[in-house]
C-alpha cells in the first residue's frame, strides 16, 4: 500500500496533503496515508489516457475480451486482501464483500462475452446501387465507435462492484476507452488494491498501462478538475444527487460539454394493490423489511416509500412490518458522514407534523460505531401532499407508508413522484388489469418495474436497466449496470462509399467477426456479396 496516485502505472505523490481510510465501526484511522491528487497529476492522468486512446481503440475485440477475462481472473486470485480491506473501510461484513467481489468478476466476464457476440456495435450496412435513378444510391455503413478517455467516480456503497473495477470501468474498457478513476475517499485502500488488479490484468494481455490511471482525493476539487479537463471525453458517476448534479453541471459548462452519466439514487416506491394486500399482506411486509434493512439500507434502490389503500390488509402490513423493524438490530453505516446525514434526516422526520412513527429498532444504536437504527413512518395522502419532504431520498434503513383513501389518490400520488430507479408493484393479475391507468403512470416514472418483488438486488445481464428519469439519473436513456451500459461510451460513425479494406471489421463485406448486422434492412450474419 503506497497511498500514491497511479498515472498510467507510474506512482506519483506531489502533495503533502494526505488523508486516511477510516474504520466506521470504531472511527479509527487505517494505516497508510493517501495523497491528495495535485492539479498537475490530474492533468497527467487524463493526458496519458488521451495519448493511449488511438492505440487502445485499434485493438481487436478479442484482445479487449481477454483483458476483461483477465480482470475477472485477477480479482478472484487476490484471495482475501481486497475483501478484508473493503470490509475494514466500509463496515460491510465479509460475506457482503465476497458477494461484491464475485459480482465484479462476473460482470467483467459478461462484458467479455458481449464483445465476442458482437451485436453491441450496432453495425448497419446499406449497399450502393449506382444504377438507381434519378440519383445513384451511395454505399452507407455505420457502427458504434469509442469516444475517448472516460472518468469514473466510484460509489461509496459498493467499494468493489461499482468502483475501480466496477461496471463503469469494464464497460469503458470493453468499448475501447481508456479510464481515469477518481477513487472514493471512504475506501482509498480498496481502490489502490483494485488498481493493482487492473494493472496485473493489463500486463497479462500485453496492453499499455497508460489505458488506466487512479487519482485519489477527499476534496471536491479533485473531482471537479477531472471532469473539467479538456481532453476528457465522458464521465460516469454513482452517488448523491448533490454530488452528481455539481459534476453534471461542470461537465455541461465546459467550453466543449461532454456526456456525464450520473446515477444519483431515488426513493423506489412500492405500490400495494388491493388483491395482494388481501391475499398476503404479512409476507409482503416481511419481504419489504428485509429489502429495507439489507446493507443497512445503503442501496440506491432502497424502498423509501410504500403506498396502499387504507384497508384491513394495509393494517396487517403495518403491524407485521412494524414488528420486523423493531426486531432489526442497528448496524454500522459506511462512514461517519453518511451516518450523520441519516441521523439528521431522521430527526427532521420525527419533528414533522405530517408523519407518525410506526416503529423503530428496539435496540439502541451506538453513534460511536456509526450505527443506524431502522425506522418506519406513516402518513396520509393529504399529509404527503402538504409536506412532500418524504419524497426526498434519505439514505439508510427508513421508509414511510402512505395511506390513500381512494383510487384517485393513488393516481395523484403517482403523478407527484419524481423519477425513480425502480418502482415495485405487488398485486394479482386482476389488480394489474384493474389498475392499468396507474401502471401507465408508473411506467413514466421509473427505469425498472418490479412485479411482486423488491428493488434491492440487481441482476447483471443483457436485459437489466439501472436508470430512470431525473433525478434518479442524469440521462434516463442509459443504464449504469448491465451490458447496455457500454452505449454510454460509444457513438455512431457513418462511412459513405468507403473502400472495404479500410472499413472497421464490423462493416467489412466478409463480416470477419461473424456478428449480427442489419444489411439492407434485414438482420443477418451473412457476408455482403
Amino acid at each position: 500500500m503506497t497511498g500514491t496516485q497511479y498515472l498510467g502505472g507510474a506512482q506519483s505523490a506531489e502533495l503533502n496533503d494526505t488523508f486516511h481510510g477510516i474504520d466506521p465501526r470504531n472511527g479509527s484511522e487505517i494505516s497508510t496515508a493517501f495523497h491528495e491528487a495535485s492539479p498537475s497529476e490530474i492533468d497527467r492522468a487524463v493526458s496519458i489516457a488521451a495519448g493511449a486512446f488511438d492505440s487502445f481503440r485499434a485493438t481487436s475485440i478479442e484482445t479487449r475480451a481477454k483483458l476483461l477475462d483477465a480482470i475477472a481472473e485477477e480479482i478472484l486470485a487476490q484471495g482475501t486482501a481486497l475483501t478484508e480491506r473493503a470490509s475494514a473501510e466500509t463496515g460491510h461484513p465479509m460475506p457482503r464483500c465476497e458477494m461484491e467481489r464475485d459480482r465484479a468478476a462476473n460482470q467483467s466476464r459478461v462484458f467479455a462475452k458481449l464483445l465476442r457476440e458482437g451485436s453491441w456495435c450496432d453495425a448497419r450496412i446499406d449497399v450502393a446501387d449506382p444504377g438507381r435513378t434519378p440519383i445513384p444510391k451511395p454505399d452507407v455503413r455505420s457502427v458504434m465507435r469509442p469516444i475517448g478517455p472516460i472518468a469514473v467516480y466510484g460509489a461509496s456503497n459498493f467499494p468493489i462492484a461499482i468502483s475501480v473495477l466496477g461496471s463503469d470501468t469494464v464497460s469503458a474498457f470493453a468499448s475501447g476507452c481508456p479510464v481515469v478513476i477518481k477513487g472514493h475517499p471512504a475506501h482509498p485502500g480498496t481502490c489502490e488494491i483494485a488498481a493493482g488488479i487492473a494493472y496485473a490484468a493489463i500486463q497479462k494481455v500485453g496492453l499499455s498501462p497508460e489505458i488506466f490511471s487512479l487519482v485519489q482525493g477527499r476534496s471536491h476539487r479533485v473531482g471537479l478538475e477531472l471532469v473539467q479537463h479538456p481532453l476528457l471525453a465522458g464521465a460516469a458517476f454513482t452517488g448523491s444527487l448533490g454530488g452528481g448534479r455539481a459534476l453534471f453541471d461542470a461537465a455541461n459548462n465546459r467550453e466543449v460539454p461532454i456526456p456525464f452519466y450520473a446515477e444519483m439514487g431515488s426513493i423506489n416506491p412500492i405500490f400495494l394493490l388491493p388483491g395482494a394486500l388481501k391475499e398476503r399482506a404479512e409476507s409482503i411486509a416481511n419481504g419489504f423489511v428485509t429489502s429495507l434493512t439489507m446493507g443497512v439500507g445503503q442501496f440506491c434502490t432502497n424502498p423509501g416509500m410504500v403506498v396502499g389503500l387504507e384497508s384491513e390488509g394495509l393494517a396487517k402490513f403495518n403491524q407485521t412490518a412494524s414488528a420486523a423493524v423493531e426486531s432489526w438490530a442497528p448496524a454500522t453505516m459506511l462512514h461517519a458522514g453518511i451516518h450523520e446525514a441519516y441521523e439528521s434526516g431522521i430527526s427532521e422526520r420525527e419533528k414533522s407534523d405530517s408523519l407518525e412513527l410506526l416503529a423503530k429498532s428496539s435496540s439502541p444504536a451506538d453513534p460511536a460505531k456509526s450505527e443506524a437504527a431502522a425506522y418506519l413512518f406513516t402518513t396520509s395522502h393529504k399529509g404527503l401532499m402538504e409536506d412532500d419532504s418524504t419524497l426526498a431520498e434519505l439514505f439508510g434503513p427508513v421508509s414511510t407508508v402512505v395511506k390513500c383513501d381512494a383510487r384517485a389518490q393513488l393516481l395523484e400520488l403517482a403523478e407527484r413522484l419524481e423519477g425513480s430507479l425502480s418502482i415495485s408493484v405487488h398485486g394479482t393479475e386482476a389488480d394489474l388489469a384493474e389498475y392499468g391507468d396507474l401502471i401507465a403512470v408508473l411506467e413514466r416514472k421509473a427505469g425498472r418495474l418490479i412485479f411482486n418483488g423488491y428493488p434491492v438486488g440487481i441482476e447483471v445481464n443483457d436485459s437489466i436497466h439501472h436508470g430512470g428519469p431525473y433525478p434518479a439519473t442524469a440521462h434516463a436513456h442509459f443504464t449504469s449496470i448491465g451490458t447496455r451500459s457500454i452505449s454510454r461510451f460509444v457513438r455512431p460513425v457513418c462511412y459513405q462509399d468507403w473502400p472495404d479494406a479500410a472499413l472497421p471489421e464490423a462493416l467489412q463485406n466478409a463480416n470477419p467477426q461473424g456478428i449480427l448486422r442489419i444489411v439492407n434492412g434485414e438482420r443477418t450474419r451473412d457476408a455482403v456479396s
